[in-house]
């Protein structure tokens, strides 16, 4: 993989002196609870025959990886991470409790392995509040915490909207997502503001520089004033995206103002560079009167709030063997709904939507254990396991 070094980590300082505006992501704090209706014109399909297990209880569990032996790592927003077993979570292999906060929508907020689990990524939030991510080796399984060392970070200037997963692509090259800033409505029009890493999924190569490398491949290398790390833009909170395991297409959940949720797509061949509209629309909508970009990619689906739905939760293409109709089709909830469901696609569009007939609570995120099973991280603090009935 061609990559063009970046020699410094820390990326920009955005001065504010405005007071702290919350509109909170509902993931993190308390909501009611409701169904979401489907603004998508698109079929219901019949739903397969599945239940939630409980396979351990966590405290406020945030982002899950699949790591060395098969094995699912949990991470919890306060900063501990911990290994499934077959008698649940073990120990913390890894505290960093100390150097975060849960003020606001902070915390660690997202993990990933490299491929070979040779190294392991956190996405957290310091004391500051500056995004930051971390890298550790991996050594016969474990952590090597004397190899930490400190990949990128960005500043926030509010406690909201951080963002914050983590995963490699396909490339082998780690995408980091990133919130518009906070506050509410994008003061800062941040979503369309090439000059800044906010409201955009990143992607670099962490092993390719000092302390990362920018794919020479990435969309806006060589554009004057646009940040070359960024790989899409126009999100306002991507809560949870993923790769499809199989087909290698990136799926994001949009988390939308005050009217619609949406999930976005990207087929595997894409190069890059796509524009999900935020702040200008939310979801097909104008927002407060914007105009909609040229280069606009509409969402493959979305949902309004009328039911009581209030936040996407993105999840992941299920590619598991234990329910082998959900194969193919993309699993994804609502915190306020807690409702899975799945989006059956076909040709790059989304032909129907299954309500799966099970509720995980206010979920808050999806894992993907290496066999492909899915996983469900509840506000609650229950981690479900997708199983057939």
């Amino acid at each position: 993989m061609n990559v063009r070094t970046r020699t410094s980590a820390v990326i920009g300082t955005i001065a504010l002196a405005a007071s702290l505006a919350l509109s909170s992501h509902p993931a993190l704090s308390a909501a009611p609870a409701g169904a979401p209706s489907s603004a998508s014109m698109v079929a219901p399909h019949r739903a397969p025959a599945v239940a939630l297990e409980e396979v351990a209880k966590a405290q406020n569990p945030i982002a899950g990886a699949a790591g060395p032996r098969g094995q699912l790592w949990i991470a919890e927003r306060a900063g501990t991470v911990r290994i499934l077993g077959k008698q649940g979570l073990g120990t913390p292999v890894l505290d960093i409790s100390a150097e975060t906060t849960t003020d606001g929508e902070r915390g660690l907020l997202g993990i990933a392995f490299s491929p070979g689990h040779r190294h392991f990524y956190i996405s957290y939030t310091d004391l500051e509040g500056t995004s930051t991510v971390d890298e550790f080796a991996v050594r016969d399984g474990r952590l090597r915490p004397e190899t930490r060392r400190t990949v990128l970070t960005q500043t926030q200037p509010y406690a909201n909207h951080n963002g914050g997963d983590i995963a490699f692509g396909p490339d082998g090259l780690l995408y980091i997502a990133l919130g518009d800033g906070g506050s509410g409505g994008d003061p800062h029009g941040n979503g369309q503001n090439l000059g800044t890493l906010l409201g955009k999924i990143l992607r670099i190569d962490p092993r390719g520089g000092t302390p990362y490398a920018i794919p020479e491949d990435n969309p806006f290398v060589g554009e004057p004033g646009a940040k070359e790390e960024i790989w899409a833009y126009g999100l306002r909170n991507p809560w949870r995206f993923s790769f499809d395991k199989t087909a290698g297409d990136l799926w994001i959940g949009d988390v939308g103002q005050s009217d619609w949720e949406e999930i976005d797509r990207a087929p595997a061949s894409s190069k890059g560079g796509e524009n999900y509209g935020w702040s200008q629309m939310e979801g097909t909508h104008p927002f407060r009167g914007g105009t909609e970009p040229a280069n606009h990619v509409p969402p493959v689906y979305e949902y309004d709030r009328t039911g009581l739905g209030c936040s996407v939760t993105g999840g992941y293409v299920y590619r598991g063997k234990d329910i082998p109709a959900l194969k193919g089709r993309y699993v994804f909830s609502d915190y306020c709904d807690g409702t899975l469901r799945a989006l059956t696609v076909d040709g790059g569009k989304v032909t129907g939507v299954t309500d799966l007939g099970v509720s995980g609570g206010e979920v808050v995120s999806f894992a993907q254990g290496c066999d492909g099973a899915l996983y469900v991280l509840a506000q609650s603090g229950s981690v479900f396991r997708i199983k057939a009935t």
